[in-house]
């Protein structure tokens, strides 16, 4: 390992402070998503993305400080631990991201069904990573007598991660992109919108940082650049939830009355057959609902509900068009 960058104890305390802030703001969105009744797939995979932020934060504890307690073949089984670990955080924060996307459209269209293709296709990149890993790393021997191992993973998976990440990021900023462009909204609230799904691209730059790394044998380096894109990734997750509930708490402050509501997604006042259909509960109030993108893409935006991203305006009252 490269003695060039930052310590064993430097990523150690980046990485815990990382995992709490990642856990907290997951743990603040499943909150508020369970108690308005709405968990839907987008928070399963967003808590399992959780879940492999813990296994990331104890296999690396134990990977950068107390290797030495540990025969040779443990501290190979805990790099591989990180390493597997890391893309399943990384891979299970864009599912969520993408299936908050699907939450918006509605069931039995088009665009709902590339969607989820779209995300088989992104298991499926998973596993091609998963099973990278293991191949590039078995084909080679040296790495695994060092007394603390670590793979020199070579410039193809960092090639596969590059193309891999940049794809995927560009699908989960562009495409909510495509549903609400021609949503007749002021600048200001466009912007509010628009700027929760392009969160994505602080991902990708990450991810560049990281491959970038792999590619000039960082050490170190690499360790930190995967451990702050893993953590990232969970964290911009979550944003779209979290960031619409401040805004609706900053809405109620500054203003006794309430602000429009601009809605995108929907509540299905009956059940549907779409075994992808948000959560059915009982409508509270009557949402302002943008419907102009209708006009030219009828059905593919849902147009009747108070579900998922909810941005509270004070700009001006919104008013549902015909």
């Amino acid at each position: 390992m490269s003695s060039s960058g930052p310590t064993l104890a430097q990523i150690e305390v980046v990485n815990i402070v990382l995992a709490i802030v990642a856990v907290i703001v997951t743990s603040l969105r499943l909150c508020l998503r369970a108690r308005k009744r709405r968990l839907w797939i987008d928070d399963m995979w967003a808590a399992l993305s959780m879940v492999f932020t813990f296994m990331l934060l104890i296999a690396d504890c134990l990977y950068l400080q107390y290797y030495e307690r540990y025969p040779q073949d443990t501290r190979i089984a805990l790099y591989y631990m990180v390493a597997q670990s890391f893309y399943a955080v990384v891979w299970t924060s864009r599912l969520s991201i993408l299936f908050t996307v699907v939450r918006l459209t509605v069931p039995g269209t088009y665009i709902r069904k590339a969607l989820i293709s779209t995300a088989v296709t992104f298991s499926v990149v998973w596993a091609l990573l998963f099973s990278q890993l293991w191949w590039v790393c078995e084909a080679k021997s040296d790495w695994k007598r060092q007394p603390h191992p670590q793979c020199d993973i070579g410039r193809s998976v960092a090639i596969a991660q590059i193309i891999t990440d940049v794809l995927g990021d560009a699908v989960l900023i562009f495409t909510p992109f495509s549903l609400i462009y021609r949503v007749r909204l002021s600048s200001p609230q466009k912007i509010r919108v628009l700027a929760v799904f392009s969160a994505s691209m602080i991902t990708t730059i990450v991810s560049l940082v990281h491959a970038y790394y792999i590619f000039s044998s960082g050490g170190t380096k690499v360790i930190m650049a995967a451990i702050v894109e893993a953590s990232v990734s969970l964290i911009v997750a979550n944003l779209s939830v979290v960031i619409a509930f401040f805004f609706r708490l900053l809405s109620a402050e500054d203003d006794s009355t309430p602000g429009s509501i601009v809605t995108f997604g929907s509540l299905p006042k009956k059940r549907v057959r779409d075994p992808l259909a948000t959560t059915i509960t009982g409508a509270e109030s009557a949402p302002i609902v943008l419907e102009d993108l209708s006009q030219l893409h009828p059905c593919s935006l849902k147009t009747r509900d108070e579900d998922e991203i909810t941005l509270s305006i004070n700009q001006g009252r919104q008013t549902k068009t015909d």
